[in-house]
């Protein structure tokens, strides 16, 4: 069959037979299906002196899930080399703050908040071995994946989920922007906000993956995924109390309609086109009735002016098949007037192509060039 894609470069690459073509973008590491090892968890970083830096960790039978690999690109994004990999360290965001490199996460699948810090671009980290090191003293399991660490009104802010008595409960925590990060007691935790399988009128299955998303005036919001069973895909906006602690939803006005809400995204606002933006797994055939939450196949670039109205931009990746392609998980940044990103992909390659859409034989990065142009 003919395998059409639209690239990053907006140019349509084809190739007859699913073996013998890569994915769109650049290829930063792949995994045969049949190792049972799969790629996820994509983040990525931009040095103060241009380097990019991405991360990503594995999954399934053949992973052990609990160590993230580190890598680097000198030349924007073109080839990629092996900087680090970091045992105990999961499901994990890079920032970069007052020149040091973060990678914060859980020290496993299902474990404990962590933070480490990197002064030589990702090549050496701390070790996240107590409360003064950058191992949270915090009861529970915790689930995150690579969300927005965000800056604002002074402080660091990220999300996390951890479960409780069978419900997965929306957390964020929060520390001053110039404190030592590694030092836990400088990090503030917010109540845990319970969902409801009666939400949605019962189509509510749970809330995960938040992006803590500034606002002009006051503290941030969290945006968060929501499973549904199906119908128009959802995302969930958690309010945040000015004593950065106290956080609160209303289901009757909180739920707002977004493309691709189903699936992990990041969102990030851009104070130029004062818009706030995001790469979705948008299913643009939706008829109300299919099971969205592995529909992957479609990356879509929307925006939204106020969290709650969002649109399409443009489509800027697409496979025809749902079962064993997807452009997933990803994690970007704004460069200039484009965004450069880091994708959870799966894709055909030489060994037979990827198992499923879900679990990922690559991951690649891409560059959408002015990305201001559809803003609508």
């Amino acid at each position: 069959m003919l395998v059409s894609v639209l690239c990053a470069c907006g140019v349509a690459a084809s190739a007859k037979g699913p073996t013998n073509v890569g994915p769109p973008g650049r290829v930063i590491a792949h995994s045969a299906a049949s190792t049972h090892v799969f790629l996820g968890s994509p983040a990525l970083a931009v040095l103060p002196d241009g380097t990019y830096v991405a991360s990503y960790d594995t999954f399934g039978p053949g992973s052990t899930e609990d160590y993230v690999t580190v890598m680097a690109s000198r030349d924007k994004g073109q080839n990629w080399t092996r900087q680090s990999t970091v045992s105990g360290q999961y499901w994990s965001s890079l920032f970069v703050l007052d020149n040091a490199l973060y990678l914060m996460g859980t020290d496993r699948a299902m474990g404990t908040p962590t933070i480490r810090r990197s002064l030589d671009r990702g090549v050496t980290w701390t070790d996240a071995t107590n409360a003064s090191t950058g191992r949270f003293n915090l009861p529970g399991r915790y689930i995150t994946g690579a969300v927005p660490v965000v800056v604002s009104q002074g402080r660091v802010w990220r999300a996390y989920d951890v479960v409780e008595g069978g419900d997965l409960r929306s957390l964020v925590i929060s520390a001053p922007q110039h404190s030592n990060l590694l030092d836990t007691q400088n990090w503030t935790v917010s109540k845990h906000q319970a969902s409801n399988p009666a939400w949605l009128r019962g189509k509510f299955i749970s809330w995960e993956e938040g992006s803590v998303v500034p606002l002009k005036n006051g503290p941030p919001e969290i945006l968060l995924r929501v499973n549904t069973r199906n119908g128009v895909e959802k995302a969930a906006i958690v309010h945040l109390g000015s004593d950065e602690t106290t956080l609160s939803f209303d289901p009757t006005r909180d739920f707002v309609d977004m493309p691709g809400g189903g699936k992990k995204f990041t969102v990030r606002f851009d104070p130029i086109s004062q818009r706030y933006w995001s790469l979705t797994n948008a299913v643009p055939e939706n008829d109300g009735h299919e099971s969205l939450e592995r529909v992957r196949n479609t990356l879509a670039l929307i925006s939204s002016p106020d969290l709650h109205n969002w649109s399409i931009s443009s489509v800027v990746m697409r496979h025809p098949d749902v079962k064993r392609h997807g452009f997933q998980y990803v994690d970007w940044e704004f460069s200039g007037d484009d965004i450069i990103a880091v994708i959870r992909t799966s894709f055909d390659d030489p060994e037979g192509g990827a198992q499923s859409q879900h679990d990922s034989n690559y991951i690649t990065f891409a560059r959408f060039p002015d990305f201001r142009r559809d803003a609508h």
